[in-house]
């Protein structure tokens, strides 16, 4: 079995926001050679999220909008972790979206189901932040 590492670098620009990764993912796999295995996708930080769905603009835009229903950015004093920090939202918010995703690789190519696409997801941007890429298989 072979293995595969790199990481993928993001500094968002707002404090929310979702690109599309699977172009890079791609390029992973290609560079990996492998041809049959699992794709890894992982979010190193605790404010951000890596995920599958739709890439739509108006499906982002529920997300936000959802998202920040369920955990607000503002007004921070009602969370107990804001304690010089003012990211306990971005916590919640990384929880309910998702640490990871794993993607099946069939034929050299990312065993995707029609529309999905591989996201990043950024809850507490304006700062450099990574994503393991972690392939294995044969």
């Amino acid at each position: 079995m072979k293995s595969f590492r790199k990481e993928l670098w993001f500094n968002i620009p707002s404090r929310m926001g979702f690109v599309n990764i699977t172009p890079q993912v791609e390029v992973c796999l290609s560079e990996s050679g492998i041809k049959e295995g699992l794709v890894l996708v992982n979010a190193m930080h605790i404010t951000a999220s890596v995920f599958v769905n739709d890439d739509e603009s108006g499906l982002h835009h529920d997300f936000e909008i959802w998202l920040e229903k369920l955990a607000s950015h503002k007004p921070v004093s009602p969370y107990r972790h804001n304690t010089g920090e003012d990211n306990a939202d971005a916590h919640l918010k990384r929880q309910i979206m998702g640490r990871e995703s794993v993607v099946a690789v069939t034929n050299g190519k990312l065993d995707l189901g029609p529309w999905e696409q591989i996201f990043y997801g950024e809850f507490d941007g304006l700062r450099k932040k990574r994503v393991l890429i972690k392939i294995i298989g044969e």
